[in-house]
């Protein structure tokens, strides 16, 4: 299985074994200068047995432990206890960095960008933070490491992130064959409409609020002339924003003749009055309605700022929760509105 992004630096869960010194190979390093003698020494001294090695099992290359294995043989010792990596020789290359920046004696900052470089160019689909983080540099560091060796890295249109997720450099295509799908296709599901766009939910997400209030289903940084092909006549109506500021005017249902305009305009205004029907304070059922709505009221002035705060590894659930909920809403207005215009048949809620 290849070694991800987000996998951290910790030998794989494999058995013990003793393995002769002699049947290692330690060619090949993180470590430009090889071993360090003094750190060497500082073990020796130590006198404590040493953790396992870890090594990659087809090449029988020491993956992490250079320095424990100088120190057995030092000690006079035939065999030495190993871990197996199975996995190919570049995600162990991968792995002997991350392990080398994770305990033991620190890589140099040479080392770490030849690290850097050297992965850049066997992994070029994954992201500069990705590399960051197994490289133990900065991503700027990366971006530039990226840059200069452009000619040598072959070319990608994608990046996979820290979260295991492919992702393209440029949306503006997906974007546009996602607002073609929901043109087409209004009630297809979301999570359809980003897979055959190759997008992510969120951003699928994003290019239906788009199309609903009339706008580019990518935004004008990255919008391509061919974004206007999408047919208007088909998209999804235009609704107002999640987050009103100022709350938008509710659109009035039909009442009782005589009694049109008398109505509270504004949310705050209409659930004021509700809170004081008795027929609603006085139910379980109203008081539980109430409390949904109140709680809803003291949300709407925070919205962009939640939004903002929202955690990028739950964005998904939250978009599917949030279509969920509105949905059920949507179903609750309508069933109301269509119950408002028959003729009062005496029902109310029950406690």
């Amino acid at each position: 299985m290849p070694l991800g992004e987000d996998q951290e630096a910790h030998p794989p869960h494999d058995p013990v074994h003793l393995v002769p010194l002699d049947a290692l190979s330690a060619t090949a390093g993180v470590r430009r200068r090889g071993e360090d003698p003094d750190h060497v020494q500082l073990l020796l001294e130590a006198g404590t047995d040493l953790p396992p090695i870890l090594v990659h099992r087809p090449t029988m290359q020491v993956i992490d432990g250079m320095h424990r294995l100088r120190v057995a043989a030092l000690r006079g010792r035939t065999h030495i206890a190993v871990r197996f990596y199975d996995g190919d020789s570049a995600d162990a290359f991968v792995l002997a960095v991350r392990q080398n920046i994770s305990h033991g004696l620190p890589l140099s900052l040479a080392d770490r960008t030849a690290a850097a470089t050297r992965i850049t160019r066997t992994h070029p689909h994954w992201s500069d933070r990705a590399i960051a983080r197994a490289s133990g540099l900065s991503p700027k560091t990366v971006a530039a490491i990226r840059r200069r060796s452009s000619g040598e890295i072959p070319p990608s249109n994608t990046r996979v992130g820290q979260d295991g997720r492919t992702r393209p450099l440029d949306a503006t295509e997906g974007r546009r064959r996602a607002g073609h799908l929901i043109a087409a296709h209004p009630t297809m599901p979301l999570r359809q409409v980003a897979a055959e766009a190759g997008i992510s939910l969120g951003t699928a997400h994003d290019v239906r609020e788009r199309l609903r209030t009339g706008r580019s289903p990518a935004p004008a940084r990255s919008t391509a002339p061919s974004d206007s092909h999408i047919p208007p006549a088909v998209a999804p109506a235009p609704r107002a924003p999640l987050a009103p500021a100022p709350a938008p005017a509710l659109v009035p249902a039909p009442v009782p003749a005589g009694t049109a305009g008398t109505r509270p305009r504004t949310p705050a205004a209409v659930l004021h009055v509700l809170r004081k029907d008795p027929s609603l304070r006085l139910t379980d059922t109203g008081r539980a309605l109430l409390r949904l709505f109140d709680a809803q009221a003291q949300l709407m002035p925070q919205w962009n700022r939640l939004v903002d705060t929202f955690p990028h590894h739950c964005a998904d659930m939250i978009v599917d929760l949030a279509d969920t909920y509105a949905t059920y809403w949507q179903h609750v207005a309508t069933h109301l509105r269509t119950a408002s215009a028959q003729p009062d048949t005496g029902h109310r809620m029950s406690s």
